[in-house]
């Protein structure tokens, strides 16, 4: 998968774990495709040293599953590290 696939998939991952993790995270665009293209890293890393998969392809179900947990994840750490405490 090329640059421009990673970026694709990193804002589309992003905005889905975005929309299923509602809250005060905050962030435009380029945040959520930050958030995205993290999360796909982290989803690729984690998929391969649990499940043996990688993302390799862009139309493959696992890739956008991986991807999708991989934001879901970072955006639960975000969220934990950025909480103001009262």
């Amino acid at each position: 998968m090329g640059f421009l696939g990673w970026i694709v998939l990193g804002l589309v991952a992003g905005a889905i774990a975005k929309a299923i993790k509602p809250g005060e995270q905050g962030g435009g665009w380029l945040a959520t495709l930050l958030l995205g293209v993290v999360g796909a890293v982290v989803g690729g890393w984690l998929g391969s040293l649990i499940f043996n998969v990688e993302i390799t392809e862009f139309w493959s179900i696992q890739t956008w599953l991986l991807a999708i947990g991989g934001s879901l994840i970072v955006l639960v750490v975000w969220g934990f590290l950025t909480r103001k405490k009262s």
